[in-house]
């Protein structure tokens, strides 16, 4: 099967307007006549559900939480990205377009991007209009912060719980519909199949969580929201729920799975702290703003601090390694997340981590609380060398800034980050990979549709911060409503599909079957054992650095591991019941094929690009000597994958990218 991006032809900046200008649409009187399944209530499926019950369509939306409240949306902290110019320091279109597909390593589809920096400012619009507490300026007007990889200020926020604002504005635009009738609202339910009738999605299976009750459920077409796959890794920033099954059982009833090697380690969270932990805390990259980073300089302090025996309050300026801005003088501590990254690991690797582990790094406030408190001084005419007095006023605007990130961090690690260093160390947080969608949202199966994080589309080899919220309404809000209306102007003649088919009886079959499987298996180790194993793998072998060896051994001891899985595993209880045990089972299942797939991209790809870093792929000399090195004659490629039954049979299918509107270099932020 040839993969048919859909990328409309012309300009790049008119292509969007075009497209609208000439697909097919659904006659209002219609849409009542077609029903659309959402699964996944965060902001891209919430959004999009919204939207497309405002717009008439007959929704049903579904969430295993107990509420559209609880989606993973919430946990997002520093802002959203929008190309609206508010500080009029060079923003625009073109320019949000070119840091994303740059900061991406080169290996997103340009046309998806500008059509994301093209909706953006939309974002903002709709969002204000909803009521979202956006911070704002002294005047009035929306207040804009910068982020890494970018040297404009673009970024909006609310403190530093944007993602919950955001999300509580796309949850009352639903419950508006739901109060009309118009969405019908599956909470606890979890999706554990797709129904194909005749080549085309028409429905899902789901499994009721309270009662264990196994459902079918139709529509005309179905659109997937459902989040990144990072907990693959068993420690990251997502919450413990968040997982891949709806969309691995997408990929394994036809949809192609797209560079899931492509996973995002994120530089500010709070170090792990043993093996205990079931997840990590994330420290919002909007803190690099104003935090800088820094080990000692000598290796005696490091081994003092270590010890207990020296404050790195107590470390004077001169012992400090501010590393990034060493490093990188360009953009400082505001480089991209994944050479941050890098930067951070390759300093505690050489034995100046700060931690009793060695793995973490300091992030630093002390000189923005006395540069903020002089500025507040000198306004308000009071004395600016009353070192106390500018402490105490400087600490004022940080905690105005970020001070609900401070309250978290001081209740995790029981420090005052207002007056010793942050520590921080990478961790696992978004994954770029998902699956395959063209210009549409389209995966390769006909009436499947992939958003937000869920997808591949947007964000190339990494993520820029503050755009995972971007580019969840963007395809919510603004892409897909036009985008599917399209494909179900075809419907309108369809009537409701029944689920009363031998496609939905084989899927609930195959349902039950895998449930059944299962809970009669009697091993003898938990869920947890299985997937903290894998955990461990994935970070070792296929995590901040890869190499043949380690991605070779990766791919052979998850298989084994999955083998041993299915004969050891132990599931108490029945299904008729709330079962968490039974519901987490089913996902690391699932993890268990991605993870060798996950590998085998990773080992296929030979180049480092954005968060996929190949220690045989770096550049050997001159001014990036060490840095990641791609590979664009052989690589500036979609790898998407088709499913042949195990992961290792998997078939690679190659979406060549196009660069013809941003010039194709290595990337440099010295």
């Amino acid at each position: 099967m040839a993969l048919d991006s859909k990328i409309p032809k012309g300009p790049i900046a008119d292509k969007w307007t075009n497209y609208k200008n000439k697909i097919n649409l659904v006659n209002p009187a219609n849409k009542r006549n077609i029903d659309v399944i959402v699964v996944g209530t965060g902001l891209a499926g919430g959004s999009a559900a919204a939207t497309l019950a405002e717009l008439g369509y007959n929704v049903k939306a579904f969430c295993f939480q107990d509420s559209p409240r609880r989606a993973h949306s919430i946990a997002a902290q520093g802002g959203i990205n929008a190309a609206k110019n508010y500080q009029g320091d060079g923003d625009s279109t073109y320019r949000l377009f070119y840091d994303t597909v740059k900061g991406g390593d080169y290996r997103s589809r340009e046309a998806n991007v500008y059509r994301l920096a093209e909706v953006s400012a939309n974002i903002i619009d709709q969002c204000v209009a909803q009521g979202v507490p956006f911070a704002r300026e002294y005047g009035g007007l929306l207040d804009n912060r910068s982020f890494g990889g970018v040297l404009v200020s673009r970024t909006f926020y609310a403190a530093g719980q944007t993602g919950q604002q955001l999300l509580l504005g796309a949850y009352s635009a639903m419950n508006r519909q739901i109060g009309r009738g118009k969405i019908k609202m599956y909470n606890r339910h979890e999706m554990l199949d797709v129904v194909i009738v005749d080549g085309k999605a028409r429905g899902i299976i789901t499994r009721n969580l309270i009662t264990g009750e196994i459902e079918r459920h139709s529509a005309h077409a179905v659109v997937l929201g459902t989040g990144g796959y990072g907990n693959v890794f068993f420690l990251s920033t997502n919450a413990m729920g968040s997982n891949v099954t709806a969309a691995w059982k997408a990929h394994k009833r036809g949809s192609y799975f797209a560079n899931p090697c492509f996973t995002q380690i994120h530089p500010t969270c709070i170090p792990v702290s043993g093996d205990h932990q079931s997840k990590l805390t994330l420290m919002s990259e909007s803190l690099r703003n104003d935090g800088r980073i820094w080990v000692p300089k000598n290796i005696e302090d490091v081994k003092a601090i270590r010890e207990g025996r020296l404050k790195p309050t107590e470390i004077a300026e001169e012992n400090r390694d501010y590393y990034l801005e060493r490093r990188y003088p360009a953009f400082g501590n505001l480089v991209p997340r994944d050479v941050a990254s890098r930067a951070a690991k390759e300093r505690c690797d050489a034995g100046y981590g700060v931690n009793a582990t060695g793995e973490a790094v300091y992030l630093d406030f002390a000189s923005a609380i006395e540069r903020y408190g002089k500025e507040q001084a000198t306004v308000r005419h009071l004395d600016v060398n009353d070192k106390a007095l500018v402490k105490k006023l400087g600490q004022e605007v940080v905690k105005n800034k970020y001070g609900n990130l401070f309250q978290m961090y001081e209740k995790i690690v029981d420090q005052d980050p207002y007056n010793t260093p942050m520590m921080i160390y990478p961790a696992v947080h978004y994954t770029m990979g998902g699956l395959w969608v063209d210009y549409n949202l389209m995966t390769t199966v006909p009436g499947l549709y992939a958003i937000g994080e869920a997808n591949f589309s947007d964000h190339g080899a990494n993520r820029l911060g503050a755009s995972a919220l971007m580019q969840g309404l963007a395809d919510g809000y603004f892409v897909l409503p036009y985008t599917i209306g399209d494909y179900l102007s075809d419907d309108i003649r369809t009537g409701p599909i029944s689920t009363d088919s031998k496609e939905f009886e084989e899927a609930e079959k195959n349902v039950r079957d895998l449930l059944n499987r299962l809970l009669n298996n009697k091993g003898k180790h938990s869920v947890d054992y299985f997937h903290k194993k894998l955990g461990k793998i994935m970070w070792n072998k296929v995590g901040m650095a890869r190499n043949v060896k380690g991605l070779t051994e990766a791919i052979q001891e998850i298989k084994a591991l999955r083998a041993e899985f299915w004969k050891e595993v132990m599931v108490p209880g029945t299904n008729e019941e709330f079962n968490e045990e039974l519901a987490k089972a089913t996902r690391v299942a699932d993890y268990l094929e991605l993870g060798e797939l996950f590998a085998k991209d990773a080992l296929h790809r030979e180049e480092s690009c954005g968060g996929h870093f190949r220690e045989d792929a770096v550049e050997e000399s001159g001014e990036q000597k060490g840095e990641a090195k791609r590979d664009d004659e052989n690589f500036a490629y979609v790898a998407a994958w088709e499913y042949k039954g195990e992961p290792s049979d998997a078939v690679l299918h190659k979406e060549q990218l196009e660069f013809k509107d941003i010039e194709l270099k290595q990337r440099s932020y010295k």
